[in-house]
């Protein structure tokens, strides 16, 4: 099988000098749930597909139209994408994923690129990691802390190697968690970092409130189908 990752287009995109957000799930779902609540809130559209041969075979329903799982959504005037992903996918496709996701920033002459880890904390603060010192720059300027050790796994690690070598920005918030289930803490206080590093993106609290839970039910329905379908398929 072609495990290369196919971006095909579907209306005009311009990010020029803006963000990329990164919200593929490889660390617990919080990203993944608070991007798709910044897609509600903040007037993202859909603009492109995204597919591999190596991704599970599903489509996702919405108000009777079928969806692809992964998919760019953009705000042109903002001049910011954000890669959504209702799939948990395998480890396997992590630097392949990572490595698209530059390949298209640089592409589109994006300034950065903004990604996220949940970590087990008590703490509210929400920190951050940059691959450049113009990135490193981007989150004092935030009032984000920096952290200077850390581990950093899955794409956002691939993310932050990759951006320091071809030196391009790339953020990693760190979000803390009380349990490797998402809460609506952590994803608040991810749609408020990532709202301070992208001028005019917003997140309801009382949306996030009503619709986290939904989220957080599909998004586990569509793994716990493709992992059904996997079995299916190969046993």
């Amino acid at each position: 099988m072609n495990q290369e990752i196919r971006i095909k287009e579907t209306s005009s995109i311009n990010v020029e000098n803006g963000f990329i957000i990164n919200g593929f799930p490889s660390t617990g779902l919080t990203s993944a749930i608070a991007t798709e609540l910044i897609i509600n809130t903040s007037n993202f559209q859909m603009a492109a597909t995204i597919d591999s041969d190596y991704f599970p075979p599903i489509s996702i329903i919405k108000n009777g139209a079928p969806n692809y799982p992964t998919r760019i959504f953009v705000n042109n005037d903002l001049k910011a994408a954000i890669f959504s992903s209702y799939i948990v996918l395998d480890v396997s496709l992590h630097r392949n994923v990572a490595r698209m996701m530059l390949n298209w920033a640089s592409e589109k002459k994006c300034s950065t690129i903004i990604s996220s880890i949940t970590i087990r904390s008590d703490s509210q603060e929400i920190m951050g990691i940059a691959s450049t010192g113009d990135a490193r720059g981007k989150l004092v300027d935030s009032g984000i802390k920096i952290v200077e050790n850390a581990a950093i796994p899955g794409i956002p690690g691939v993310l932050l190697n990759e951006g320091m070598t071809n030196a391009q920005n790339v953020i990693v918030l760190l979000v803390g968690s009380k349990s490797d289930a998402p809460d609506l803490r952590a994803a608040y206080s991810l749609c408020d970092g990532l709202s301070k590093l992208v001028p005019g993106i917003s997140c309801n609290l009382s949306l996030l409130e009503k619709q986290a839970k939904q989220i957080e039910q599909e998004m586990e329905q569509v793994e716990t189908e493709s992992r059904d379908l996997s079995s299916s398929m190969y046993r």
